[in-house]
């Protein structure tokens, strides 16, 4: 049987601007450890530290452009473009343009704070 889910939940995001983030599914919203689906929506000029997770994190692009810096480089991920961010690599998230940017995260396993290791 095919289970709805009503709404997400509205999570706390790092970064020097706010961030919203909506988990649809995962740890928070659902209680799902395998997966997470969540809704982000940052500003131009947000910038989280960076991090070096244990999950692998597929990003989906709708509105603006998501930096992403990883070591030896970076890329600029825009609407309609994906970017996956693999486990235990060190990567940084950012969206330097005005408008900032739209986009949906997929990790696997399931977010969770103490599983993503963020920078000091």
């Amino acid at each position: 049987m095919a289970t709805l889910i009503e709404k997400p939940t509205r999570v706390e995001a790092a970064g020097n601007k706010p961030k919203l983030i909506d988990e649809h599914v995962g740890r928070v919203n659902t209680g799902e450890e395998r997966v997470s689906v969540a809704h982000m929506r940052s500003p131009g000029g947000w910038v989280e530290p960076g991090q070096r997770p244990e999950f692998d994190e597929y990003t989906v692009v709708l509105k603006g452009c998501l930096r992403v810096e990883y070591e030896g480089g970076s890329l600029d991920v825009n609407a309609g473009q994906s970017v996956l961010a693999k486990r235990g690599e060190w990567v940084r998230y950012s969206t330097p343009g005005d408008n900032g940017a739209e986009y949906i995260a997929v990790c696997l396993p399931a977010f969770a704070p103490d599983t993503v290791h963020r920078d000091e």
